[in-house]
């Protein structure tokens, strides 16, 4: 890996932190104002999740794995940000639907949210790791052997 690739995921961290952060209303800003309050977890949840984007960016494969780290994130953000903000889930649902049923399980999936960002950030590494040792292998110009 590069000194660009790790630049760029670390860039990747800090801007999905901050503006995910921003639009969640996990913190005071002048763009959004958060309707419930936050349970504690979400800053948290929201570091973990940015910190695996940022690792994901960072590993240095053409594609794989994107839908998954794409489903990771958005579910993380749907259990950091406040249910009744989303205006989009507001209008899907109600606020009624969305404080009786996505409020109590905000935590579970948040950290599924994570935790299937992490499972797209180990794939993309077991690529990497497949992609680099065929490059080093003197093997690399044969077809791979099937069992």
């Amino acid at each position: 890996m590069t000194v660009g690739s790790y630049a760029k995921g670390v860039l990747v961290a800090i801007a999905s932190f901050a503006m995910l952060g921003t639009v969640a209303a996990l913190w005071a800003n002048p763009f959004f104002i958060r309707m419930t309050p936050t349970s504690g977890f979400e800053v948290a949840l929201l570091a973990l999740q940015a910190l695996l984007l940022g690792v994901y960016v960072a590993i240095p494969v053409p594609a794989c794995a994107l839908k998954l780290a794409s489903v990771g994130g958005i579910a993380n953000y749907i259990g950091i940000a406040c249910p009744i903000c989303n205006k989009l889930l507001l209008f899907m649902f109600g606020a009624n639907a969305l404080l009786t049923y996505l409020e109590p399980v905000r935590l579970y999936l948040a950290a599924g949210g994570a935790l299937v960002t992490m499972v797209a950030v180990l794939i993309r590494w077991r690529n990497y790791r497949a992609v680099s040792s065929l490059q080093s292998s003197p093997f690399r110009d044969q077809p791979p052997a099937t069992a």
